[in-house]
């Protein structure tokens, strides 16, 4: 799996951003999804996942303003950020997973780390 972010850059808090990320699978390979993000001097943690069927899931630090999306045709992942706080720069990754299969689906894991993961892309907010 090859994932490759982009869309990150600076804005003032209260503006918004939308972060895209390309991913490459084999053929008929089927995954879940996520973003992560990493903050300085942090650890990585989650920030929203996405099933293979549009289930979606969010950490609670983002619910209401971050809302993840993904164009199955084009093999793209979204994440669009509104109503940014100097609290969300972080180095954001796109993530995914084989996950687990359930009600005809495949279901991101919970509170764990996944299985692949891009380079990153830049978030800095500044008020």
């Amino acid at each position: 799996v090859t994932l490759v972010e982009s869309g990150g850059g600076s804005v003032q808090a209260g503006g918004s951003l939308r972060l895209s990320c390309v991913k490459s699978t084999y053929q008929g390979s089927r995954y879940c999804m996520g973003w992560f993000r990493q903050a300085p001097g942090k650890e990585r943690e989650w920030v929203a996942s996405i099933d293979s069927d549009g289930r979606t899931t969010y950490a609670d630090f983002v619910k209401g303003r971050f809302t993840i999306s993904k164009d199955n045709t084009k093999n793209i992942l979204y994440l669009q950020m509104t109503m940014l706080k100097d609290e969300d720069t972080a180095l954001y990754y796109c993530a995914a997973d084989s996950g687990y299969y359930r009600e005809n689906a495949v279901r991101c894991p919970r509170g764990k780390e996944f299985g692949y993961y891009g380079q990153g892309t830049q978030v800095t907010v500044s008020s």
